[in-house]
């Protein structure tokens, strides 16, 4: 526990002084692009102090000046460092309202232009994708985990609606992302931070253009199936 001990403390610290580097970034631009480089520098640092090397396969899948919705399968906490520092794109989450409450990093994510969903109010929730919606029809990439939140024993969950309702509503594609391995670096029921190896891989984006809110349970099954797929292969 003194290895996770230590990583706690250095990640505190990081994330006050580069969450101050973000805020400061921010006031000096108005598409949050270089707060999110910030973001970028501030999880690589999380990634090198607790040991964790990362292997990415089908980066050629996607192309940097096309706007997407990330799609990933959410296993641990460090599912957020290693997707900033090893997709090598500009994105914005889509990220849960509790996080924007965090002092400091809050403000640095306001900053960055991400953009929070209350997962408890309906109302809100749809207001959060319609603006989510909006910045992609503006070349905005953005990164959701359908899930909806960290998996307890490794599985992929159901997922939810929003996202899709999102993609179909802005007509861009979806490029489905499979971690493997941060789960055994940190599962969600434990605080112990265990150093290992990390895979990335980035699947082919698949078109939205033929489907409607009333059809977007079949476009979620499909992108659940291609996850699910790539995550159960040895």
């Amino acid at each position: 526990m003194i290895r996770t001990t230590y990583i706690f403390i250095w990640v505190v610290l990081s994330t006050i002084f580069w969450g101050l580097a973000a805020i400061f970034t921010s006031f000096f631009t108005r598409t949050g692009n270089p707060v999110h480089k910030v973001a970028r520098i501030w999880a690589r640092g999380i990634l090198f102090v607790s040991r964790i090397k990362v292997t990415i396969n089908g980066l050629a899948n996607i192309d940097p000046t096309q706007s997407y919705v990330y799609m990933s399968n959410h296993q641990s906490n460090f599912d957020i460092p290693v997707l900033l520092a090893h997709l090598p794109v500009q994105f914005r989450w889509l990220a849960k309202a509790e996080l924007f409450k965090i002092p400091i990093f809050g403000r640095a994510m306001r900053g960055a232009g991400y953009v929070k969903i209350d997962r408890f109010n309906q109302q809100s929730a749809f207001e959060s994708i319609s603006e989510a919606a909006g910045k992609m029809k503006n070349g905005v990439s953005v990164m959701i985990f359908p899930e909806g939140t960290r998996s307890r024993d490794g599985k992929i969950k159901n997922f939810k609606k929003g996202g899709f309702i999102m993609a179909v509503d802005a007509g861009v594609p979806i490029v489905p992302l499979v971690l493997k391995g941060t789960w055994s670096i940190m599962d969600k029921s434990s605080m112990r931070i265990n150093k290992g190896e990390v895979s990335l891989n980035i699947g082919a984006p698949i078109a939205t253009a033929d489907y409607t809110r009333e059809n977007k349970d079949d476009l979620m099954q499909s992108v659940r199936a291609i996850i699910c797929e790539e995550f159960e292969k040895g």
